[in-house]
C-alpha cells in the first residue's frame, strides 16, 4: 500500500535508534524524519545534526513545536510509560520499542488512554516482518500435532552491571522482559498464550558486580491443549544462541536467527530457508505497516490490547519465581 508521507520524531538515540530505527526512517519511502529528542544533548545533538533535523531535550517541547504524525520511542524501559503517555495526550501516534510496558497495570493504563484519545500505539518487533519467521505458518501444519516447544535466547555479557539494563528499577526487570520479549512474542504469535507457568530467575552469574536485574530466567509452560514448553533466556550464557523449536507428532520446525528448517520425525532435514540479510528490510516494512495502521488501512497487531498478554506473562513469571508456585496466566489476564 502507498499513502501520504508521515512526519516522524525519534525519542531516545541509544544503540537501537542509531542502528535500526533512524536508518529505517530515512530509508522508508513513507516516512520523513522531522526531529530527534534525547535528555542527553551531548549524545543527541550530533545525531540530529547528522540527519539534518532539529534536536530537542524535552519531549513536550518537541511534541508542541513539531507537527508530527508519530514518534518512535526508544528509551529505557522505566520511562516508556511517561514518554508514551505524553505523546498520546498530544495526539501523536506511537511506535515504540519493546517491552510494551513493565507491568500489566501499566499496559492496561496505556491501553485505556490510547483508546480514549483515538491514538495508535504499536510495539516494534521486527521478526514479524522477517520472512524467516513469517514462514513458520507455511510449515506448521506439516508436523502433525505439536506436543513440545523449546525456546532459547542466550548470549554472554561481560558487564551486566553497566548501563540501565542491569538495574531493575529502571529496566522493569532483566533478561526476560528485555531480550526475552522477542521470543515471548514468537511464542504467543505462533502458539497462543500458555495457560500456566513456573519460573526461576537468577542475578548471580558474575560475582562482585552490582546489578539486580536477572541475568538468567528459566520458564516451564503448559497449555490446556496438552502442549508443554520450556524457555531459557540469559545474558550470561555464551555463545549467542537464538532458537525456537516446535516438535510435533510428524516432525519438527526449528528457527534460528536467519534460518528456518523442517525435519521429519526421525530427524532428517526436509527443507531449509535462509534469509540472513532480511533485518534491514524488515525494519522498513515495519514502518510501512505502521503507516497503514495510522491511516486505518491495516489492523494493529502490536496494539496495547494484544500486548497485555505479554505483560501478563512476564508478571506471572516474576511472581512464580518469587513464590515458587505455578501461576495461572490466563486467570490473571481476565
Amino acid at each position: 500500500m502507498t499513502g501520504p508521507v508521515k512526519r516522524v520524531g525519534v525519542v531516545g538515540v541509544g544503540h537501537q535508534a542509531t542502528e535500526d530505527h533512524l536508518p529505517a526512517v530515512e530509508a522508508c519511502p513513507r516516512t520523513e524524519l522531522r526531529a530527534v529528542c534525547d535528555i542527553d544533548a551531548a549524545t543527541g545533538s550530533p545525531v540530529a545534526a547528522r540527519y539534518g533535523v532539529p534536536f530537542y531535550e524535552s519531549v513536550d517541547v518537541m511534541l508542541h513545536d513539531e507537527d508530527l504524525d508519530f514518534v518512535v520511542v526508544t528509551v529505557p524501559h522505566g520511562v516508556h510509560r511517561d514518554v508514551t503517555e505524553r505523546a498520546i495526550r498530544a495526539g501523536v501516534h506511537v511506535l515504540k520499542e519493546k517491552p510494551f510496558a513493565v507491568s500489566a497495570a501499566d499496559a492496561r493504563h496505556l491501553q485505556q488512554l490510547a483508546d480514549a484519545h483515538g491514538i495508535q500505539v504499536m510495539t516494534t518487533l521486527q521478526r514479524r516482518f522477517n520472512p524467516t519467521y513469517t514462514s513458520f505458518f507455511q510449515l506448521a501444519d506439516q508436523i502433525g500435532t505439536p506436543f513440545a516447544v523449546d525456546v532459547q535466547y542466550t548470549l554472554g555479557v561481560e558487564r551486566p552491571d553497566e548501563g540501565w539494563r542491569g538495574q531493575r528499577a529502571i529496566a522493569g526487570g532483566g533478561c526476560l522482559i528485555d531480550m526475552g520479549y522477542h521470543m515471548l512474542d514468537l511464542l504467543i504469535w505462533y502458539l497462543g498464550l500458555p495457560d500456566r507457568l513456573a519460573a526461576t530467575i537468577s542475578s548471580r552469574a558474575i560475582p562482585g558486580q552490582e546489578y539486580d536485574a536477572e541475568d538468567t530466567a528459566n520458564v516451564l509452560m503448559t497449555w490446556d491443549s496438552g502442549l508443554h514448553g520450556t524457555m531459557r533466556i540469559s545474558r550470561a550464557m555464551p555463545p549467542k544462541t537464538e532458537r525456537f523449536r516446535l516438535v510435533g507428532t510428524d516432525g519438527t520446525i526449528e528457527i534460528e536467527r536467519g534460518v528456518i528448517r523442517r525435519f521429519r520425525r526421525d530427524g532428517e532435514l526436509l527443507e531449509e530457508l535462509r534469509r540472513l540479510g532480511a533485518w534491514a528490510p524488515a525494519a522498513v516494512s515495519q514502518l510501512e505497516f505502521f503507516c497503514d495502521v495510522v491511516d486505518g488501512r491495516a489492523e494493529n497487531h502490536g496494539s496495547p490490547g494484544y500486548h497485555l498478554q505479554h505483560t501478563t506473562f512476564i508478571d506471572a513469571a516474576y511472581r512464580a519465581a518469587a513464590t515458587g508456585h505455578v501461576v495461572d496466566i490466563k486467570g490473571a489476564l481476565v
